[in-house]
């Protein structure tokens, strides 16, 4: 079964620094229908502004996976952590007990375009920690690249949830396979561009969950940017 939601479906706002999209419920938007799925708790597509960002504040109990799409963001947090996340990097910051950082795009001229992921952890009052890596394009080209994932298998970052969570660029015509083990389950968050999930037509911003589905195919009807998690 794949339920599709609508990128015009999704709340959000415009703030004149940021332009947000948010796929779950989220601050003051609030759809009892769309709460989350499974561990996956937010998925916000933001558009930072020329030298806008997040001031310091705080976040507990929560995996954080920031993906960007265009521009670059500055990451600061109570670690020490100094960071510029660019397009293509894997991004996790556990909360656990405790955490404060900043975000800001570094760029007077050109806005930040990013997904911000949170997914709930296996446990609360972790040790709170940063991780961060960059994947080339030629590793998602035409397949699905894994990025963060429970184990750390094949150099993604490592979180702590039974989640795996997967990018892939494709052409026109261009498809990839993914199987669903066992009572797996699946979300598919279009980054960029348009796709076909199983035959269903997907357009950039929309998402889609799957449960009770032994396969999925993921084919590109324009160039496409397609993140896919697969959750427990």
């Amino acid at each position: 079964m794949i339920t599709i939601r609508r990128s015009n479906e999704r709340g959000g706002g415009d703030y004149g620094w940021l332009k947000t999209r948010h796929t779950f419920s989220f601050n003051d938007y609030l759809d009892e229908k769309w709460m989350g799925f499974r561990s996956l708790r937010v998925i916000n597509e933001d558009w930072v502004g020329p030298s806008g960002g997040f001031p310091t504040h705080p976040h507990r109990d929560m995996e954080i996976i920031t993906y960007i799409l265009s521009g670059k963001l500055e990451h600061k947090d109570s670690l020490g952590t100094g960071s510029v996340i660019l397009p293509g990097d894997g991004q996790r910051m556990t909360a656990g007990r405790g955490i404060r950082h900043s975000e800001k795009n570094p760029s007077p001229t050109e806005t930040a375009h990013l997904l911000q992921i949170w997914i709930l952890p296996e446990k609360q009052s972790l040790e709170p920690s940063y991780e961060q890596k960059s994947f080339p394009e030629s590793e998602k080209r035409g397949k699905l690249r894994l990025i963060a994932s429970n184990d750390g298998a094949d150099g993604s970052v490592k979180i702590n949830q039974d989640a795996r969570l997967f990018v892939t660029l494709l052409a026109p015509g261009e498809e990839v396979a993914h199987s669903l083990g066992g009572k797996r389950h699946a979300w598919l968050q279009v980054a960029k561009g348009e796709v076909e999930l199983n035959g269903q037509k997907l357009n950039q911003g929309d998402g889609a969950a799957a449960s009770e589905e032994n396969k999925l195919t993921i084919k590109g009807t324009k160039d496409a940017e397609v993140l896919l998690f697969d959750l427990a």
